[in-house]
């Protein structure tokens, strides 16, 4: 038996058991999955799957900004009832068979 190593690392506990279920479910431990991934690792001479963000990445920020932008444009509009919402829906709908 080749010489085995303890390897610890904390984690949040949800994410953990989440993990844990979807590994039992593909019928193997977490010790087990997580010995895979080293070995693909080893064999990738990388991370074993794609780690780069994609070009239209939108940070944290500017999910906050963009948002609080719209915010401040749909202050100038007029609140609207539910039949008034529906009776625009239905002349949208008239529009198109027309």
């Amino acid at each position: 038996m080749a010489n085995q190593t303890l390897v610890q690392f904390r984690v949040d506990s949800e994410l953990k058991k989440e993990v844990t279920e979807i590994y039992q479910a593909l019928g193997m431990d977490l010790p087990t999955a997580f010995r895979m991934f080293m070995i693909r690792t080893k064999i990738e001479h990388g991370l074993p799957f794609s780690a780069v963000l994609p070009e239209n990445k939108v940070t944290l920020s500017e999910g906050a900004s963009a948002f609080e932008e719209l915010h401040q444009q749909a202050a100038d509009v007029p609140d609207m009832t539910q039949d008034d919402i529906n009776a625009l829906i239905s002349e949208v709908r008239q529009n198109r068979r027309a």
